[in-house]
């Protein structure tokens, strides 16, 4: 009697993660937590220049706007933001609302992007318009809205990102395809 319990519980168990639904909100939960931990190894390993050199934070973002969609990698972008900075202090309060807007245009396009395209032309069409699109914010930012943008600029980003770029384009579609083939999703 107690094996037969045993065996409906686990059968109950493998189907609630067989469940679509249930694959995205583990995923997308997973990923936070990658969102917030990836960068702190990062920082431990590099130091402080890390996050901007490697851009950690975005591959989780990234990754997840390829396997499971634009609202899953704009929770992703959101909560890793907000709990790194809860939790670790960065990104800094100044830099945080500056973070969340790069992480969730990021999140979007490539979201949008990968509906009509693989995932390699798609990111790298991400990354272009994502900056141009970042820069039209900070334009704005500072020169309608007189924000203070604590020395936050596009192009020493992309200068100072180059490695952080070469790592989303070697492993990002590569992970997010896997993750496809074995949870058996496509992005909706």
């Amino acid at each position: 009697m107690l094996e037969k319990q045993t065996i409906e519980k686990q059968n109950g168990f493998i189907e609630v993660l067989s469940n679509k639904k249930a694959k995205y909100i583990i995923g997308t939960s997973l990923l936070s937590v990658i969102g917030i931990v990836l960068p702190r190894i990062f920082h431990v390993l590099a130091g402080n220049s890390a996050g901007a050199t490697f851009l950690p934070m975005h591959i989780a973002v990234l990754i997840s706007a390829l396997a499971f969609g634009a609202i899953s990698a704009s929770i992703v972008a959101g909560s890793s933001v907000i709990f790194s900075y809860l939790l670790t202090g960065m990104p800094s309060i100044d830099r945080l609302p500056y973070m969340l807007i790069e992480l969730l245009i990021y999140a979007i396009l490539l979201s949008l992007f990968n509906k009509k395209f693989n995932s390699y032309i798609s990111l790298i069409a991400t990354i272009i318009l994502g900056r141009v699109l970042y820069a039209v914010i900070l334009f704005i930012a500072i020169n309608i809205f007189a924000l203070p943008t604590y020395g936050i600029s596009v192009i020493e980003s992309i200068k100072v990102g180059l490695p952080g770029l070469a790592i989303q384009l070697m492993c990002v579609p590569f992970i997010a395809k896997i993750i496809n083939e074995r949870l058996k999703l496509k992005n909706d």
